[in-house]
């Protein structure tokens, strides 16, 4: 999480993130941002320097990578950030939980899960925007809404 923190700092502050100078273009950008964001883009900058240096380096090394990728990658990266940051903690822990399982998963297995879903999001508009609808609804649900369709999710399930 610390990296994505850092990641989001650099993002937000600098074209070229790790010069020891910023671009003229970067002191503008954080200079024309609210006092309260300037803060805080000040303390995760003091955590990334307090970051183990192998930890900065992996921190470094993401954002190259995510430099080179092309700007609709890196818009799509973005979006998915700014979605997570919206969750509560708890769908937070879900979802992390959830990728731990699928890290588990062969490469192949998780190739065929990757296709599978983009087959289905592309092939079915209809089926996406339900998909859409779902997560919009869920994520009105009070915590104990959610908890009593989990349960009866998973009472359809049983045997």
């Amino acid at each position: 999480m610390k990296s994505l923190i850092a990641v989001s700092l650099l993002v937000l502050t600098s074209s070229t993130a790790f010069a020891e100078e910023p671009s003229p273009e970067a002191v503008a950008r954080f200079n024309a941002l609210p006092e309260a964001k300037k803060q805080e883009l000040r303390e995760r900058l003091k955590a990334f320097k307090a970051m183990p240096p192998e930890e900065r380096e992996r921190v470094k090394a993401n954002w190259e990578r995510f430099r080179a990728l092309p700007p609709a990658e890196r818009e799509r990266i973005r979006d998915n950030y700014q979605a997570f940051s919206k969750l509560s903690p708890q769908e937070r822990l879900e979802l992390k939980e959830r990728m731990k399982e699928v890290r588990k998963l062969d490469p192949e297995q998780r190739k065929e899960m990757r296709e599978r879903l983009r087959t289905l999001i592309r092939e079915n508009p209809e089926r996406r925007e339900q998909l859409r609808e779902n997560l919009q609804r869920w994520r009105s649900m009070s915590d104990d809404q959610r908890q009593q369709l989990r349960e009866r999710l998973r009472e359809r399930r049983r045997p």
